[in-house]
């Protein structure tokens, strides 16, 4: 499913999918008809019972970061106590059995819905658009091996690449190196491919060298994260794989990011998050520093407010906001697809902006989700950042913003501006790869209820019709 809708219309509708969608509403009926069961037993104290637990656990869970001590303490205690108590009160109550079900049908609901909805053999979603790759003649692989916790050696990266005809270029990891520097000297040598087996801020690096002589760039799953590759599709468990792609690659044409003119292939972050990554001790310790750090920035003055313009869309005061090149997948307790970029070349950013004054708009986040105020989830081809005001109201000079680049913390001068360039990357990737799992197709239970009981008579929905696929580009 690359760069496609889902489509249905009468004649689509097999038996299984028919069979899913009718397990689907039967399923939610049936939820909807053990609580009302259970009215008489307490069936709406277990509505408002899990949602009490669930507000509480999620004001817990703010005191708990933004305060230090005894409101600490008190905030761990009811993060963790509020599910615990609302348990023993089901368990207590007897009403156990009636939450354990009608949590389960609801599930089977959810799950029998949305595979519904997926077209019988849509193909599966991919980053790009695959085209044919010549085998390169002369690669030159840059490979550092302290990344990934020395997975260069590990997996035996230089020798394999060597085999396959690549020149290796191993980083001194005694000795910090210009690999950008090192990239251009490989093109100025006639390499015809650039490869980086590192983490992702070596990657963008070395990627932005290979788009600008419009080289095939070899991504080598090296890393700790590897969150560009995982997008990609390549195995991340055993990065030799990868190299299989110089002689049995294809090619996929992504976009590259940019902030401030630097390169980026995964997020740009502002705010708490780069606030806490600047710190040198973060990197020995990054629980206890963003830990020991959250209190100042989430409520103590030193944490600074960004303003945000998303195209033509002002966030202001925000405590984060999270740039990505191409937009994630909305989390989802049924998705196999969260957390994942389902396209790299749609030309749009993601952004993700958030404002959390206090427990009681952590507790709307948690309950509403996207839907709450202080959250702002759009897409743009155009981000702003300024350094807004601190904490206490006082407007900071707009002459820095602390920023993380795929996880490597700068200061950058503001206004930062982040974009995109449209499928400026040559990515080689090897023809036979796990892929990238599929989102869930926009829930919808109208369209649940049409596919559960077809009309043969009507016209229906036309095969031709399209409904819009929310991580589709420009949706």
């Amino acid at each position: 499913m690359t760069g496609s809708a889902y489509r249905w219309g009468a004649g689509d509708v097999g038996a299984v999918t028919r069979g899913l969608a009718r397990t689907a509403l039967g399923a939610a009926g049936a939820a909807v008809v053990v609580l009302l069961f259970a009215l008489g037993g307490g069936g709406l104290y277990v509505l408002l019972g899990g949602l009490a637990g669930l507000v509480a656990a999620a004001a817990g869970l703010w005191w708990f970061l933004a305060h230090r001590g005894t409101v600490r303490i008190l905030g761990g205690l009811l993060l963790f106590g509020a599910p615990v108590a609302v348990l023993a009160l089901y368990v207590v109550g007897g009403l156990w059995l009636y939450a354990l079900s009608a949590l389960a049908l609801w599930g089977t609901a959810l799950g029998c819905g949305r595979e519904a909805l997926r077209r019988p053999g849509e193909p599966a979603p991919g980053p790009a658009r695959a085209e044919p790759a010549v085998r390169p003649r002369r690669p030159v692989l840059i490979m550092n091996p302290k990344s990934g916790g020395g997975k260069v050696e590990r997996f035996g990266l230089a020798a394999k690449a060597e085999r396959l005809g690549a020149r290796v270029v191993l980083l001194d990891p005694s000795a910090p190196a210009d690999v950008e520097a090192l990239a251009r000297e490989a093109v100025a040598g006639g390499a015809d491919l650039l490869g980086v087996a590192g983490g992702d801020g070596t990657q963008a690096l070395v990627a932005a060298v290979a788009a600008e002589h419009d080289l095939p760039f070899l991504v080598i799953s090296a890393g700790t994260r590897n969150h560009f590759a995982m997008d990609l599709g390549l195995d991340r468990d055993d990065p030799a794989r990868c190299l299989d792609a110089l002689t049995d690659g294809e090619e996929l044409r992504v976009d590259l990011g940019t902030v401030s003119g630097r390169p980026f292939v995964n997020t740009v972050s502002f705010g708490v998050y780069a606030d806490v990554v600047r710190r040198p001790e973060y990197r020995d310790a990054k629980a206890e520093t963003a830990l020991d750090a959250l209190p100042d920035l989430l409520q103590g003055g030193q944490g600074d407010r960004l303003d945000a313009t998303a195209d033509s869309t002002p966030l202001p005061g925000q405590q984060a906001v999270l740039v990505s090149n191409n937009p994630y997948a909305a989390p989802d307790l049924f998705s196999a697809g969260a957390g994942h970029r389902v396209r790299l070349d749609s030309g749009r950013l993601g952004v993700i902006g958030i404002r959390v004054d206090g427990a009681a708009q952590a507790a709307e986040l948690v309950v509403l989700g996207t839907q709450a105020s202080g959250l702002n989830v759009l897409t743009a081809r155009r981000v702003e950042v300024h350094g807004g005001v601190t904490n206490t109201g006082v407007r900071k000079a707009d002459r820095a913003v602390s920023v993380a680049v795929d996880g490597e913390a700068l200061v950058l001068p503001a206004p930062v501006v982040c974009e995109l360039r449209p499928r400026a990357l040559r990515v080689l990737v090897p023809r036979s790869r796990p892929g990238v799992a599929p989102p869930p197709p926009p829930l919808n239970w109208r369209r649940i209820i049409g596919l559960a009981f077809p009309d043969p008579q009507g016209p229906g929905p036309s095969k031709n019709e399209r409904y819009d696929d929310p991580y589709r580009s420009g949706a």
